[in-house]
């Protein structure tokens, strides 16, 4: 612990002084540098916080150690063992959330995203499947007051999914839904079984954050677009018109496809967001076979064998592989009730942090 408040002292003298800087009117003037110096100060405000609370528990607990040793009033010191216990008891508390609130950030946490769900393998029933999770993530994302949208969907005769995109908007959506990357297995009976036997199919979830337009800068001449006419329902004017978009990234041979949309505008948009993720992405992983290995892990192939969760519908129950977590609550998960799996799954991510900075492996803030 002496590592860390050694920095939260220093810490507390940069924040002082993001404050001063933050008061001067030429700073003031100066919109991107007040901007910067802003969502610097606000990155540190909950750790100055309890960093100032800490020291004025230890100021308290020292005054009534002080009281204990130089006094003989036995009613005062009642008083002060009293007040010493609740401050030690809440200094506890305090170190364990500073400590936390000192962990290295990620810096897509407060971002939006771009979720894809695919049917893999199992054939109807995996598209039936992606169907389910696009409806329990929409029921998460309502319980956390979070917009849901579909940008672009494919799909199936038996009302399933062979893919979906959706944009989740929110605070803070990309730091809890961001554990979600990777293929989700399910075993039950296929509404289409006839003899009541038990089925396993997968679909894979990939997670992206939404990134700004200051993240990456695409030139145009990078892009090649092409119109056609959507395939999906929509009646006459889908027939007579090109409404839909296919942009093809040239430098990496990225393609989004979107014709969700009637006007040919609007799909342009959605494509144009979904392609800077991907080629945000591309580019932070420096090469190719970097990116395919990265998209690789995130999403896995699909099959059976490759999993991050399991939804078991005969015994109720869902297990998170990577945490060992198992919870007989597979209809209300399934209803939307993510959060006891999701909190248990930034408990995980913490404690690793946490042994990472223990053992020199990782840095601070």
């Amino acid at each position: 612990m002496d590592k860390i408040f050694e920095q939260l002292e220093t810490l507390l003298e940069r924040y002082q002084e993001l404050q001063e800087l933050m008061s001067d009117p030429e700073v003031i003037n100066d919109t991107k540098r007040y901007m910067a110096y802003s969502k610097e100060e606000a990155d540190m405000r909950d750790v100055v916080a309890a960093f100032r609370h800490y020291k004025e528990l230890k100021q308290s607990i020292s005054d009534s150690d002080e009281i204990l040793r130089e006094t003989d009033d036995a009613e005062m010191q009642a008083m002060a063992k009293d007040e010493m216990e609740t401050s030690k008891k809440e200094l506890d508390e305090i170190e364990h959330n500073i400590t936390l609130l000192m962990l290295p950030k990620d810096p897509n946490d407060d971002k939006n995203i771009i979720m894809e769900i695919r049917g893999a393998a199992g054939g109807d029933e995996a598209s039936l499947f992606a169907a389910d999770l696009l409806s329990m993530y929409s029921k998460y994302a309502e319980k956390q007051n979070w917009s849901f949208d579909i940008i672009d969907e494919t799909d199936t005769e038996v009302g399933g999914y062979k893919d979906v995109a959706v944009m989740i908007t929110g605070t803070s959506v990309y730091s809890k839904l961001k554990y979600e990357n990777g293929a989700h297995r399910v075993q039950r009976i296929p509404s289409t079984e006839s003899q009541g036997r038990v089925h396993t199919s997968t679909a894979t979830v990939a997670v992206m954050p939404e990134y700004d337009e200051v993240d990456i800068d695409i030139d145009p001449k990078d892009i090649r677009t092409d119109v056609y006419r959507s395939s999906g329902a929509g009646g006459q004017h889908i027939n007579k018109t090109s409404s839909a978009v296919r942009m093809t990234h040239l430098p990496t041979g990225i393609v989004v496809a979107m014709q969700d949309q009637r006007s040919q505008q609007q799909n342009r948009q959605k494509a144009m967001q979904i392609l800077k993720s991907r080629v945000y992405d591309y580019y932070e992983s420096q090469n190719q076979s970097e990116y395919d290995e990265k998209r690789k892990s995130a999403v896995g192939t699909g099959d059976r064998s490759e999993r991050i969760r399991t939804y078991n519908y005969p015994q109720n129950r869902v297990t998170d592989h990577r945490i060992g977590l198992s919870l007989n609550k597979l209809d209300r998960i399934i209803n939307g009730d993510l959060e006891e799996i999701i909190d248990a799954l930034i408990v995980d991510d913490q404690t690793k942090k946490l042994e990472q900075i223990q053992s020199g492996e990782a840095k601070l803030f």
